[in-house]
This record gives C-alpha cells, sequence and structure tokens, in this order.
C-alpha cells in the first residue's frame, strides 16, 4: 500500500481524515502508549493527543510507511513529554486492575511492562508492529546498533525474569 496519505478535508467519506487514520493506526497508537506508560488512561490522553496532532499540523506523506512512521514518532515523543513532565513526576498512580481486550495477563506480558521505557518501545516496534531493526533505528532516530544492543539488553532481561516460567528460555 504505497498510497499517498494527503490530506483531504475530515467530512470527505473514505478519506485520508483523522477518522481512517484512527481506524488505520488507532490500535497501535494505543498500544505503544500502554507498553511506555503501563496506564491505560495516559494512554487514552496520547491517543488523543497523536491525533489532534496530525489534525493541527496537516502533515504530508509520500507513502503509509511515512505516515506510520510519524504517528510512532509523534507517540514516543508525547510519552517522553509525559514522563518528564513535572505533573507526572508529582502525581501518585491510582490501582489500574481493570483489563483491556490487549491487555491478557500473563507472564511474558508482565515481564515485558518490567522493563524500562526505552527497551518496552524497541520490543514492542519489533516483535508487535514487525519492524526491522533498521525501520526501528529511523523511526526513533538512534543508530541502529543502539537499537540491536536495546533489543539483546531487553532479551536478557525477559530470559532472566521467566527463567523459572518457561524451562526453555
Amino acid at each position: 500500500m504505497n498510497e499517498s496519505i494527503d490530506r483531504i478535508p475530515l467530512d470527505t467519506p473514505g478519506s485520508n481524515s483523522v477518522e481512517a487514520v484512527f481506524d488505520r493506526y488507532g490500535d497501535m497508537i494505543y498500544r505503544l502508549a500502554f507498553v511506555r506508560t503501563k496506564n491505560r488512561y495516559d494512554a487514552d490522553d496520547i491517543l488523543q493527543d497523536v491525533l489532534v496532532r496530525y489534525l493541527r499540523f496537516a502533515p504530508n506523506f509520500a507513502s503509509e510507511e511515512h505516515c506510520k512512521a510519524w504517528l510512532i514518532r509523534t507517540t514516543v515523543n508525547r510519552t517522553n513529554s509525559l514522563f518528564s513532565s513535572a505533573w507526572f513526576r508529582r502525581s501518585v498512580p491510582l490501582d489500574d486492575s481493570l483489563q483491556t481486550e490487549m491487555q491478557e495477563k500473563s507472564e511474558v506480558y508482565d515481564a515485558v511492562l518490567k522493563l524500562a521505557p526505552k527497551y518496552r518501545t524497541v520490543v514492542h516496534l519489533f516483535y508487535y508492529e514487525e519492524y526491522t531493526t533498521a525501520e526501528i533505528a529511523s523511526i526513533l532516530s538512534q543508530k541502529e546498533s543502539t537499537v540491536r544492543s536495546q533489543l539483546h539488553r531487553a532479551r536478557a532481561q525477559l530470559r532472566t525474569e521467566l527463567k523459572g516460567v518457561y524451562d526453555d528460555v
């Protein structure tokens, strides 16, 4: 799918409007935000903020991949902004006992959530979004060797965390 993602008025049916972008990429944005924040309410806010930025800045993309990369980069930037905000540092987290569909409680899922945000991000992009290390490096503006190192360290931490759960780890 290498069609152009030009900005079209929101009321055009079947257009590449915010609604179409939400339908196409909303789950991906939400999952990435949730994996980074570990909080569904913050993930909802970030999803909304990313879509508002898409609407406000009206970027033009040459392809689907450019659009997807912009959305991922914007999601990462918004989570980074949340983490560095004074409000976030002073806030007391609520007990989020409700589960979402994507949040199947499993040992692997819990282990991934225990990783540092930079490791959770590369693990999510590599395994769930199926990006290569070169693509992840480009999206995150990092060297490919850095991404490979982060994946290696994340796998090592997951292996240690899941040692007793899975015998073949």
